[in-house]
């Protein structure tokens, strides 16, 4: 009988020996990097960036980012300085999460606008101003900007510096509904000679600026409603609204 409790005392001591080795075992697995989960904020159902390419761009620049690593050496600063490098990404966030896992939510820029170039490759303007290059993966549908001063923007890498106002004149026209459905093309040949192009309509439209917007578009709007349809729509070639309280028609 004393031999059958000791030999249960011995099976209980090494139960608890074996679970708190385990336990030991796992906690010590929770203080090393296990793994990376990577969420990625999509643009209208778009990914410029996918996860593979994140993880080889992480492996690249970080090769001692392995399993084991204790979660005290993970950069995570530097992670996200490096992934915020990125031509489209906008805002990465890294952090560790439960069981060792690196957690990384990226946001991507927004394209509003595409300069085309006919000898050179095209590139976005982001919701921010920021060019971004296009991808090779995937097309964003925004309105086409073309025009000497157009490339100019893009070769010299900058809107907000150079054509504030063109930010907003981009935004009027892709913020509303039926200006954005009409309006496919604006060329920006010099800051004081912007011109439109139709969905629907032949004419060339000479907006001069990028100021008065409510204004000149509202002048546009008469012509539409107004002139075209007493005229005609192959009645003019192009329209102006550049200079103010007037609609030249020719």
């Amino acid at each position: 009988m004393k031999r059958l409790k000791k030999y249960g005392v011995f099976v209980i001591l090494t139960l608890i020996l074996g679970g708190f080795i385990a336990f030991v075992e796992k906690q010590s697995i929770y203080k090393t990097y296990q793994g990376t989960e990577i969420e990625i904020e999509g643009v209208s159902g778009l990914y410029f960036v996918d996860k593979q390419e994140i993880e080889t761009l992480l492996a690249e620049a970080f090769p001692n980012l392995k399993v084991g690593l204790l979660l005290e050496e993970v950069p995570l600063n530097a992670i996200e300085d490096r992934l915020e490098g990125h031509p489209f990404i906008k805002l990465a966030d890294a952090s560790i999460g439960q069981k060792g896992i690196l957690q990384l939510y990226l946001e991507q820029h927004q394209p509003i606008a595409r300069i085309v170039r006919p000898l050179a490759a095209d590139g976005y303007i982001t919701t921010e101003g920021k060019i971004i290059p296009i991808s090779s993966s995937y097309t964003s549908r925004v309105l086409i900007l073309s025009g000497d001063m157009a490339e100019k923007l893009l070769n010299e890498g900058g809107v907000m510096n150079q054509m504030p106002e063109l930010m907003d004149l981009i935004r009027f026209i892709s913020e509303d509904e039926f200006w954005n459905a009409q309006i496919t093309e604006v060329e920006i040949r010099e800051r004081d000679d912007i011109r439109l192009y139709q969905q629907v309509g032949e004419q060339v439209i000479e907006l001069g600026d990028a100021a008065d917007l409510e204004d000149k578009f509202d002048r546009i709007q008469i012509f539409y409603s107004e002139i075209l349809p007493r005229k005609g729509w192959d009645a003019y070639d192009r329209v102006s609204v550049k200079f103010k309280e007037q609609i030249v028609c020719e």
